[in-house]
């Protein structure tokens, strides 16, 4: 039986909470936030958990997953408060079934004690549903 080493670092943490909130299981992610997190989502949208979040990725998209191309913890962090990046594409699929991939990310997560206080989302999803739209072009 294979057993799974628990996430220790902050940068662990951040990976590890990412991969279970894109399964999507929210409750298992939850383990790795505070019970008082700040999520401000794409748009500048405040959520208090990781459900939040599910939800609103459930209506904007018939899929989501993250391509993590890497993972930043910022220097100068302590064992109390670190700043840690995590950026990639995002890929899946629009709520209409057309697929897409290459949309770009970054999220900024504040890890206080082993868990996540504080999360900042970004991506280009909205320029591209404009694109999609007639209302902007690439």
């Amino acid at each position: 039986m294979t057993t799974t080493a628990q996430p220790t670092t902050p940068a662990e943490i951040v990976d590890e909470f990412l991969r279970l909130v894109m399964i999507p299981d929210p409750a298992s992610a939850s383990r790795y936030t505070a019970p008082d997190i700040r999520i401000r989502f794409t748009g500048n949208r405040p959520m208090t958990a990781p459900g939040d979040t599910s939800a609103f990725n459930a209506k904007r998209y018939a899929w989501v997953k993250k391509k993590i191309e890497r993972t930043e913890t910022v220097a100068g962090g302590s064992e109390d408060e670190t700043v840690v990046y995590s950026l990639g594409t995002l890929y899946g699929a629009w709520p209409d079934g057309t697929p897409f991939e290459g949309n770009r990310y970054v999220d900024r997560y504040v890890v206080r004690r082993g868990l996540i206080v504080q999360m900042d989302v970004w991506n280009d999803s909205a320029e591209w549903l404009l694109v999609r739209a007639g209302l902007a072009t690439l």
